[in-house]
């Protein structure tokens, strides 16, 4: 996009409020506008198909679909549109893999509405978005990728899993928020423990916050 093009902008979150709220920061910016919104994952890749825009904000935790899978067939639809996923979850939880999965940027909802206007104009631009901790967290990984932890041999799934387990959620509670099915989720339980070497949820758990993955 040009330099003085205004920046058009696709909002995908299921928090009704925070769309707003993101509406609000966007119209009083005079070099954006927001071109659309959706509610949900599958409104999300259906909105990228039809509305032609510049960057997507990403919410990570969707309703009806993981926020990496939308992320990963966004991409597919739209390799040029600049993703950048927002979150409620800690870097070192999320941002690397929507990075590896395509993102432009990650970022923290919690961060200031300077900081999210000036991250809009970053990956619109073509370049990456990345915080200072994130950006150390990469290269610890490029240089010891050899001492791969063992939740980052997870699939995307795999992972959010772990994360809901250990947040003292049940493979019920899981499969009612994922709209998938208990022996779904039961299968996914079952492949992370065998690939992290866990006998049981405590174990699992246990691991999760040793290794500051829930608070």
């Amino acid at each position: 996009m040009t330099a003085k093009e205004t920046i058009k902008v696709l909002i995908a979150d299921d928090h009704a409020i925070v769309r707003e709220g993101l509406k609000q920061i966007l119209a009083d910016t005079r070099d954006m506008v927001v071109a659309g919104a959706a509610e949900n994952g599958n409104d999300a890749v259906k909105l990228v198909r039809s509305v032609d825009a510049h960057v997507l904000l990403l919410d990570i935790s969707m309703p009806d679909k993981n926020g990496i899978e939308v992320l990963k067939l966004v991409k597919k639809d739209a390799p040029r549109l600049a993703v950048l996923v927002l979150s409620m979850h800690r870097e070192d939880q999320y941002a690397v893999r929507s990075l590896k999965a395509g993102a432009a940027g990650y970022l923290n909802k919690q961060s200031a509405p300077a900081e999210l206007v000036d991250a809009i104009r970053q990956v619109a631009s073509g370049r990456k978005y990345i915080s200072p901790a994130l950006a150390q967290e990469l290269a610890n990984q490029i240089g010891d990728e050899r001492n791969v932890p063992p939740h980052e041999t997870l699939s995307d799934r795999e992972y959010q899993t772990l994360i809901m387990i250990a947040s003292g959620k049940t493979v019920s509670d899981i499969a009612l928020e994922l709209s998938l099915s208990v022996k779904t989720i039961s299968m996914y339980r079952t492949r992370l423990l065998q690939k992290m070497k866990l006998r049981h949820n405590a174990e699992l758990t246990h691991y999760a916050i040793k290794n500051h993955l829930v608070e």
